[in-house]
């Protein structure tokens, strides 16, 4: 069932007070003062209705796919439509819902328009959304469990663990994404060696210790190929049970490359 579109007088006061952010704050008190009472039924169906608009812009598998994707960092509509195999027409409707709902935004750099998400609090929400249905949806668990099974042999490394083995100095962390990905930021002394770059530059790294293969979160399959590459190869390999996005959630040390 569609929800009930917010009352006019609701409408009016969100575009005023919107319009008016940019505006002295003597001004956005004068629209305050300017709005009808409300009574709490119409209060409490306005808030919910107006947060049902971001619920209801996150509830596409396309949209979703696309926050964990700038949740790496910026990208323009065509990189967009690239990395998620959509038409760029499409991808840039969906990306005009997502903007509507202020969960991305946009950055100009000359002729080029990039998207990236708002703010932390885009991805924190997203990744909640993420855990809950893995949680309380076993199907989800289920079909990453089989689909890995049948693919891959290997167990995940949590954060933590990833952690304490950084500790003992014997663990090489790899960075499979796009390098435009890990430019924008990275696990601090990670190498980046593309998944498509992978098998021509085995000899980069070491065949003593371990390797903790990465890339953007647990339904990205990048570091599952190198470590079924790696382990193929002879490397003690495994990969990080996360992405980089959540790692950079908990404030651990991460590094931009500028060149």
């Amino acid at each position: 069932m569609e929800l009930a579109e917010p009352n006019k007088t609701f409408k009016n006061y969100s575009i005023n007070l919107l319009n008016s952010w940019n505006r002295p704050l003597s001004f956005v008190v004068e629209v305050l003062s300017n709005q009808k009472p409300m009574n709490k039924r119409q209060f409490k169906d306005n808030v919910y209705n107006e947060l049902a608009r971001i619920t209801k812009s996150i509830a596409n598998p396309h949209r979703m796919e696309i926050i964990e994707l700038l949740a790496q960092g910026a990208f323009s509509v065509e990189q967009i439509a690239d990395q998620t195999n959509l038409p760029i027409a499409n991808a840039s409707q969906h990306l005009q819902v997502l903007k509507n709902a202020y969960l991305v935004e946009i950055n100009r750099q000359g002729n080029f328009i990039f998207y990236r998400l708002s703010n932390d609090n885009v991805f924190k929400a997203w990744k909640a959304l993420r855990e809950l249905g893995v949680e309380r949806i076993s199907s989800i668990e289920k079909v990453v469990k089989e689909f890995r099974k049948s693919k891959f042999d290997f167990e995940t490394v949590t954060i933590n663990e990833l952690i304490e083995k950084l500790d003992s100095g014997k663990v090489t962390i790899v960075d499979v994404r796009p390098e435009s990905e890990y430019k924008q930021g990275h696990i601090a002394n990670a190498i980046s060696i593309p998944i498509e770059e992978l098998s021509k530059r085995l000899k980069e790294l070491p065949k003593r210790g371990e390797i903790i293969a990465y890339c953007r979160g647990p339904f990205c399959l990048y570091a599952d190929e190198a470590v079924a590459l790696l382990t193929k190869a002879g490397y003690k390999a495994n990969r990080l049970e996360a992405g980089f996005p959540d790692w950079k959630l908990q404030n651990l040390p991460v590094e931009v490359s500028l060149n």
